[in-house]
């Protein structure tokens, strides 16, 4: 794969007859869930078809933070903060996680407005963030030179490694008594009188009383498999990182050209805003009148393309039988190329606007799945008509960040337990319920 070499984790050898529950998928998402639910004492087996973290999980950004999110995902993130201040000590090794601090920025003084809008949605939790003009951005960023109207300063948000995070959990996970078997998709689910009874894995079957489907941008295609229809399109984004340099930010910067953050091995992660594509495939089409209100909220940021990935997506079967190989036998592993020529011109304007790091030299670049749903808020969730069957899903690309949280609260609903926060907003049941949930701007 093109994204940076990913921590390994061993793979028990053999699925067990049976356990009390299944994750299926070993993105940040799947291992934090199957941490929690090993804190809990519940026996579980996390399968994966691929490496764990081998898709999105080590391709994003790598920052954690509150600033910017949708107010719906803010107690959860504030949560989920929390558990990350606690995780290498916890896990006994790293995961790259720093308070580094977040910036987001403006260039035009009425933009400023939106960020003031949005610190009243995160008011009620008395976070260490604000509002800032032009001058203290100027004095807590000496090396930028951009003349910038403002923005929001969050010193309390932070960054990590997203090729360590996920392995890390993993591995603390399996100390505490969890299975994880690596190279072992799940073809599908069995029911009995209606509720989870076992999950059938292309290395055979393990009996379950419950299934956590934490897919990432594979879960429509599951889901879809066992008759649930789960709303989701996939968005390929670019990002590179840099060879080691001085200078710079410590943190994270996002600007309206791009996203920039310090890495602990002393570059950095940049990605260019608007440099994302949602590709044209059959699927779009199916989902259209769900997602027209995403797209035209997010067409500065995510274009249409057209290509050869509509014809492949043609050739995947969206039904099988268990006894069958998969889709997700077939392709182990998403590694799209990237988009490389938004990422020099991110790189050229970074160069611009911190002259400390002109001189900035890619070591690698790759291109990363992102699972959106219509409102860009995930769904962690029971499934209603599905007893036993839970979802942990549809990140929209903030789903390294809140991973943590998102994997203990999974754990709560599963085991019937008071949840980490309110549930409600993230219910499956509200793009079937009359809601008509839509993106925040």
């Amino acid at each position: 794969p093109m994204s940076p070499p990913v921590d390994p984790v061993p793979s028990d050898d053999a699925l067990p007859p049976s356990t009390g529950v299944v994750v299926i998928g070993g993105g940040i998402v799947g291992v934090s869930t199957a941490l929690a639910l090993a804190e809990k004492g519940i026996a579980t087996v996390l399968c994966e078809k691929g490496v764990i973290g081998g898709e999105q999980s080590s391709r994003n950004w790598g920052w954690v933070r509150i600033a910017q999110r949708d107010p719906r995902e803010i107690a959860l993130c504030v949560e989920s903060l929390r558990i990350w201040d606690g995780l290498n000590e916890k896990l006994g090794e790293e995961t790259g996680f720093r308070r580094a601090g977040v910036f987001y920025l403006v260039d035009d003084p009425a933009a400023l407005a939106g960020k003031e809008a949005w610190l009243e949605h995160a008011r009620p939790y008395q976070l260490d963030m604000r509002l800032v003009d032009g001058a203290d951005v100027a004095r807590l960023v000496p090396a930028m030179t951009r003349k910038v109207a403002g923005g929001i300063w969050s010193p309390a948000d932070g960054r990590a490694e997203p090729q360590m995070a996920a392995p890390a959990i993993a591995r603390g996970a399996r100390r505490l008594g969890a299975k994880v078997l690596t190279g072992c998709a799940v073809r599908g689910v069995e029911t009995t009188a209606g509720k989870v009874s076992a999950v059938v894995t292309e290395k055979g079957r393990v009996a379950c009383d419950a299934v956590v489907l934490a897919g990432g941008a594979w879960s429509r295609l599951f889901a879809g498999n066992a008759g649930i229809d789960l709303p989701q399109i996939r968005v390929m984004s670019s990002v590179m990182r840099t060879e080691p340099i001085d200078g710079g930010f410590a943190g994270g910067i996002g600007t309206p050209d791009y996203g920039i953050r310090k890495r602990q091995d002393g570059g950095y992660n940049i990605a260019r805003r608007g440099n994302s594509v949602y590709d044209i495939v059959p699927d779009t089409f199916r989902q259209l009148v769900r997602f027209l209100p995403t797209m035209k909220a997010e067409r500065n940021e995510r274009r249409l393309r057209l290509g050869r990935k509509f014809l492949e997506e043609m050739a995947v079967p969206r039904r099988w039988s268990l006894d069958q190989v998969t889709p997700f036998e077939r392709t182990r592993i998403l590694d799209p190329a990237p988009l490389m020529p938004g990422l020099e011109e991110a790189r050229a304007i970074v160069g611009r606007d911190f002259p400390k790091l002109a001189g900035l030299r890619i070591a690698q670049a790759w291109g990363g799945v992102i699972d959106v749903t219509p409102d860009v808020v995930p769904v962690i969730s029971a499934v209603d008509a599905h007893p036993g069957f839970f979802i942990a899903t549809g990140f929209s690309g903030h789903g390294f960040g809140i991973g943590p949280g998102a994997g203990r609260l999974m754990a709560d609903l599963v085991a019937g337990d008071r949840p980490l926060v309110d549930p409600h907003p993230l219910r499956f049941s509200r793009y079937t319920d009359g809601s008509r949930p839509r993106p925040y701007l």
